[in-house]
């Protein structure tokens, strides 16, 4: 049975691939994320919350969509971030007076490293167990 190239996995069916598409789905958020710095911890846990799981989401979704290796990782890691964010904003974590230092701290190292480790280690793409790329 043939397969049909537009449902097969590989950068042509890579949001990142696209740089509009990468830049409002991935560098807005990001920005978003970066803003929430300098807001106080209401708008932080709003900004942060909706950003990572913004990312998380979308991540996941390119991961089924292109098998891209590092979105498998970055999408959950990013929604545990998110859930992070708001669990702290809204005291329910107790991570005490620099908790949002180190939800910040994580959040950017993890997402760094889980978007390039995996993809020195496993390749780019991957689908069901079969390395494409």
């Amino acid at each position: 049975m043939l397969s049909d190239a537009s449902n097969s996995p590989g950068p042509g069916r890579d949001l990142l691939c696209s740089g509009p598409s990468a830049c409002l789905l991935w560098c807005v958020p990001w920005f978003a994320f970066a803003v929430g710095f300098r807001e106080p911890p209401v708008w932080r846990t709003v900004l942060w919350t909706t950003s990572l799981t913004f990312m998380g989401l979308v991540c996941l979704l390119n991961a089924s969509r292109c098998g891209r290796v590092h979105c498998r990782f970055t999408g959950p890691f990013l929604i545990l971030c998110a859930v992070a964010s708001l669990g702290y904003g809204l005291g329910l974590l107790p991570l005490g007076a620099s908790g949002w230092k180190w939800i910040g701290a994580v959040t950017i190292i993890g997402a760094i490293a889980l978007t390039c480790i995996p993809e020195v280690l496993f390749g780019r793409y991957r689908r069901s167990g079969t390395d494409v790329a």
